[in-house]
């Protein structure tokens, strides 16, 4: 295995930067080495929504709901001042809906702090739903400040210029500190962008484009001819399977829906009713004992969605009621609009699955 004292630094971070400029990716919310001699600066709050989005999403994904954020919101100020729903709406379909929540309430700090993100590593963290690979992509990117940006591709990267015969998930400080040695202080931002484009688009994690890597000559898995074998991943354990029931209930062309709990997962986002998400699959009996009405209903379909840790199997029974219904918080929606509503994949799945 190499360590960062095996490697020539300067020349390494010279090639990448060369490799960067001649053809890494332009995207909204960058600032290109180019765009920076030209004396344009980053917007701090585009860097840090587009790194927000970006966790655990793609870049295709992401863009468009980055363009639409910014148009709906253009300042961080815009974006504190909307309503919580609004935010959920707009950022359904993205995922991870904890992101949403802490990108209304990192907005409305900032905004209260006088509207500037600060560029102190340690401020940043102080912030909601910043850690440590954000407050660094910020600092570099946003601020052009030294920092060592660590994601994914930037682990799989140093891990393979390495060999690093440990999963990543017990070598993330020695990855850490290798990438960190290797990050260049004078050109913090393009290299941070730099080398998570070469993870994104040349060290990718099936059939990495070695012959296009500016550090090939230097990188032991590639010596090994097996660049594919790293990162070395941990056995994987069975993803959990549960099991509910959900209750669509309709009055015309309209779906009544409930908002959940603001904490926990898909917090704050509206749903259809439904039993609890268990291990055990629900009895007819046992499911309609807890259904908003004793009788009327219709099964009709079942759902599959898979979220990070388990996998959830719904069967949607539906049935009528009358407008005046309203047993709980929650209220009518049109069902022709629930794709500008605060719903999430797995209830628009479920709702879409008993039209």
């Amino acid at each position: 295995m190499k360590t960062d004292s095996d490697f020539p630094i300067a020349s390494m971070r010279k090639r990448l930067l060369a490799w960067y400029e001649a053809g890494g990716r332009s995207l909204p919310w960058r600032i290109r080495p180019e765009d920076r001699e030209a004396g344009q600066k980053a917007d701090p709050y585009a860097v840090w929504l587009s790194e927000i989005m970006l966790q655990q999403t793609t870049v295709p994904h992401a863009t468009p709901y980055y363009h639409a954020f910014l148009k709906r919101w253009p300042r961080v100020q815009d974006l504190a001042r909307a309503d919580e729903d609004e935010v959920f709406a707009a950022w359904a379909g993205l995922g991870y809906y904890a992101r949403a929540r802490n990108l209304l309430a990192c907005a409305r700090a900032v905004s209260e702090a006088g509207g500037d993100f600060p560029a102190l590593e340690k401020d940043l963290l102080a912030l909601p739903g910043i850690g440590p690979y954000t407050a660094a992509a910020v600092r570099a990117a946003a601020f052009n400040l030294p920092a060592s940006v660590v994601d994914g591709n930037v682990e799989r990267v140093i891990t393979r210029i390495c060999a690093i015969p440990d999963p990543v998930k017990t070598s993330k400080p020695l990855i850490k500190r290798i990438a960190a040695a290797l990050a260049d202080p004078d050109r913090p931002g393009d290299y941070a962008q730099a080398i998570m484009d070469l993870g994104a688009t040349v060290c990718t994690p099936r059939s990495p484009v070695c012959a296009a890597c500016p550090w090939q000559t230097e990188c032991a898995a590639h010596v090994q001819g097996r660049p594919e074998a790293f990162p070395v991943k941990s056995a994987k354990a069975a993803k959990p399977h549960r099991m509910a029931v959900g209750f669509a209930v309709f009055c015309g062309d309209r779906i009544w829906l409930r908002k959940r709990p603001p904490k926990g997962l898909l917090g704050g986002m509206l749903e259809v009713p439904s039993t609890d998400w268990r291990p055990e699959s629900w009895s007819d009996e046992a499911a309609l004992a807890l259904a908003p009405f004793s009788g009327g209903w219709q099964a009709r379909a079942s759902i599959r969605h898979v979220f990070t840790h388990f996998t959830l199997e719904m069967q949607m029974w539906r049935r009528e009621a009358d407008a005046g219904w309203a047993p709980e918080a929650g209220g009518w929606y049109a069902v022709s609009q629930i794709d500008q509503l605060a719903l999430p994949s797995v209830m628009k799945k479920a709702v879409l699955a008993v039209v």
